[in-house]
């Protein structure tokens, strides 16, 4: 009986671990002619165009995905408010753009943060509240930078980040939903999952 448990549970976190291995893979092939796609906010008012914005770039998604999973096995506030965190990060980040600062290396820092947090995830590193939090924070900046300086002509600046934010702190949720599921399985099918997304920042730094 015990065999036919165990048997059960492997297969059970096995078949769950390849949709979800395998999702972003086929979710950067299918959207990888966009890069950013939309972006322009054509066809879109201010808050249709902050809530697709996350969720249309492979980078901005597997990104908040990859944070969200990784936020499961972190301790205490940390784990309890990595959306608020990343919010704080997006907007951060969407301010320096609205008020005309650039920030170097955005493309790059985008692309760095799926790599890191794609490295986190397969790792299975715990950080420290400060750190954590500070990191994930300093990646965030670079999303919302890129988001604040995508704001389409003419939309509202406050539907859009109302948009955004609530994409961003979806995202998040169904992150951290996806860790919870792998909690109950073998810590290498959240190795491997971790590696195919820091496979897939090094990439996009790369690229």
């Amino acid at each position: 009986m015990i065999h036919s448990l165990l048997s059960r549970s492997f297969l059970y976190c096995g078949s769950r671990f390849w949709a979800l291995a395998v999702a972003p893979v086929i979710t950067l092939a299918a959207m990888s002619a966009f890069a950013h796609p939309g972006h322009d906010g054509a066809g879109h008012g201010g808050f249709q165009a902050g809530l697709l914005h996350p969720m249309l770039g492979v980078d901005h998604l597997l990104a908040m995905l990859a944070i969200g999973l990784w936020s499961v096995r972190q301790q205490g506030s940390l784990r309890r408010y990595m959306p608020g965190l990343m919010l704080a990060g997006m907007w951060g980040g969407a301010a320096l753009a609205w008020n005309g600062l650039a920030l170097p290396g955005v493309e790059t820092g985008i692309a760095l943060s799926v790599l890191l947090a794609g490295v986190l995830v397969a790792m299975l590193t715990r950080l420290p509240g400060m750190l954590g939090g500070g990191l994930v924070a300093a990646f965030m900046l670079f999303h919302g930078h890129a988001h604040g300086s995508e704001l389409p002509a003419g939309a509202s600046l406050l539907t859009y980040l109302i948009g955004f934010s609530l994409a961003t702190v979806a995202i998040a949720v169904v992150g951290k939903g996806f860790g919870a599921l792998l909690q109950r399985c073998e810590t290498r099918w959240v190795r491997a999952l971790g590696t195919t997304i820091a496979a897939i920042g090094g990439a996009f730094a790369l690229s």
